[in-house]
């Protein structure tokens, strides 16, 4: 394997790993925003707000960066044999 190739692998799972990190972090946030007032009338804090439905829409739309992301980490070697080629 060249050294352009080796760095285009590299390039493709570094930008997969964060992609997937945004997905995560994006799914997560939502998931903590809707169960933290379940968990505060579950251990009997004063909560102001009653828990809103929980939209599974919304949760599949936050998970496709983590889909695409572990596309591109599953097809990367190929997406880098791609990319080494443009380079050159």
């Amino acid at each position: 394997m060249e050294s352009s190739q080796r760095g285009a692998l590299a390039l493709v799972r570094l930008v997969a790993a964060c992609i997937i990190l945004i997905g995560l972090m994006d799914a997560g946030m939502y998931l903590t925003q809707y169960l933290t007032p379940i968990f505060a009338q579950t251990h009997h804090l004063q909560s102001s707000q009653s828990p809103a439905p929980l939209n599974i829409l919304r949760l599949v739309l936050d998970a496709i960066p983590l889909i695409v992301g572990i596309a591109i980490l599953v097809k990367a070697k190929a997406v880098a044999e791609w990319l080494a080629d443009m380079i050159e």
